[in-house]
Parts: structure tokens; sequence; C-alpha cells
């Protein structure tokens, strides 16, 4: 065993991941994104062959029970999933901290409008692209679960390993199942608690008195507000003029 190999089986002092550390096979890269609870990596598996995947750690201090089970509740409802459109999950375990982290698919493209912008795409390919993200949907939705957040940058576009043109759906951090593995149909969310981005909410989704209204056509909703955003060069509700918007305010015209 080397001594990089030896020093990542001890316990770190630091409570933060950085660049070159290792969990178990993998090593880390770089942070390439951030949500309320996790934090997502490039990184390599060196043995027992080399593959770029990212990895989803919980950040230091937030591995509280709910945080936790949430984390495990994104990872097995990644599991359930088997479609191209939607990046798979390969390995999961605690890293040296003795957080919860799981492994994926290394999704590399960009959010499907910035990639229609650079690529000056016709009107034509963009909804050919968006019919790609339903048919992912579909899928996730075959296998009882709502993303409830879909919007651009939640959907990355780029070239898959044959060539192609492929999109993907991402970050199903506060999906919900409609009935989890044990049939009790419990989910992480709290009463009354709004989650998701309002300028792709649908108005249920976006009112804390009708959240118990949230099913697939929320997700439905927001293809729909991502295609707007695709041919009209911005979201429904919350872009106009450049201004800068509350998210009461936004929750109040998504409703």
């Amino acid at each position: 065993m080397t001594r990089k190999e030896d020093a990542a089986d001890s316990r770190p002092t630091s409570p933060f991941e950085q660049p070159g550390d290792r969990i178990g096979p993998y090593e880390l890269v770089a942070a390439i994104g951030e949500g309320g609870y996790g934090t997502v990596w490039r990184a390599i598996r060196r043995s027992p062959y080399v593959q770029q995947v990212a990895i989803k750690i919980v950040k230091a201090g937030m591995d509280s029970t709910a945080v936790v089970s949430r984390f495990g509740q994104e990872r097995q409802t990644l599991a359930r999933m088997d479609h191209p459109g939607i990046a798979r999950v390969l390995d999961g375990g605690l890293t040296p901290r003795a957080r919860p982290y799981f492994v994926m698919e290394f999704v590399e493209g960009l959010p499907i409008v910035a990639w229609c912008e650079k690529c000056r795409a016709s009107q034509l390919d963009r909804v050919a692209l968006l019919a790609d993200v339903a048919d992912a949907v579909q899928h996730a939705h075959a296998k009882g679960v709502i993303h409830r957040d879909l919007k651009p940058s939640n959907v990355l576009v780029g070239e898959g390993s044959d060539g192609r043109l492929r999109a993907k759906v991402i970050d199903f951090g506060i999906a919900k199942a409609l009935a989890d593995d044990a049939g009790t149909g419990v989910t992480m969310t709290l009463e009354g608690q709004v989650l998701g981005t309002a300028e792709y909410m649908s108005p249920e989704q976006a009112d804390p008195d009708r959240l118990d209204e949230v099913d697939t056509r929320s997700d439905v909703y927001a293809l729909g507000a991502i295609l707007y955003e695709l041919l009209c060069g911005r979201p429904p509700v919350g872009a106009s003029g450049g201004s800068t918007r509350s998210r009461i305010e936004l929750l109040r015209s998504a409703r």
C-alpha cells in the first residue's frame, strides 16, 4: 500500500474534502456542483480500472438524521432508474470522514438552454431535445418517482460515448417517491414545505396549501416551462426585463 492510500484509510483531521483526497478507489479531482446538503465532485476511479465519475457527498455539518435519510432516499431513487437519459448510480458508502456518499455516472455537458444558445440550435432541434428529456422523465414516472425540480440546469446536454448528442436529467435531491420500497409512501418533505425552483414550478407546487396535489403533472408543467424558455429566451415566470424578484414574489406569480 502506498503512503497516499495509507493516509486515505486513516481518519482525516479536516472536515472538508480537498482535491486529491481518496474515497476508497476514487480520487477527488474538483468540486463541480453544490446543493442544499450535498457537494458533487468530479473524481477518477483508480482501481481495478480507470473511470471518470461524479461523487455526491453530504456536506460537513449537514449530516443530521433527516438529511442522511433524504440523501439515502435520493440514492435509492436513482438506483431504480435504467434509462440513457438519467445519470446512473454506480456505487456508494461512507467517506473516511464517515459522511455518506454515492457515485454516479459523470455527465459532461452544458445545461440545455446554454447548450442550445452556444450551438445556435434551431427551434426544431430544441423541441427534439426536450422530447428526449420528456422520455427520461416518463421513465422516472413509470418507476414511481416525481423529480420536482426540473429546470435547465438539471438537464445536461453533451455527446455520449457513441458520439451522439445526449440529454441527461440529473439531481433527484428533492424527488418524491409515489410509494417507497416498503410501500408506505413516506417522503422527507415537511408539511407545508415548498421545494423546487419557482420559475419552473406548477401552481400547486408553489402553494403550501396544495402540496398534496403535487403529482407527475407537476413535472410535465416544468417541462413546459423549460420548453417555453428554449423557444422564447426566458422562463415563463421571473425573468421579464432582467429584474430580480424575491422568492416570495416568484411563488406568488407561479400560483
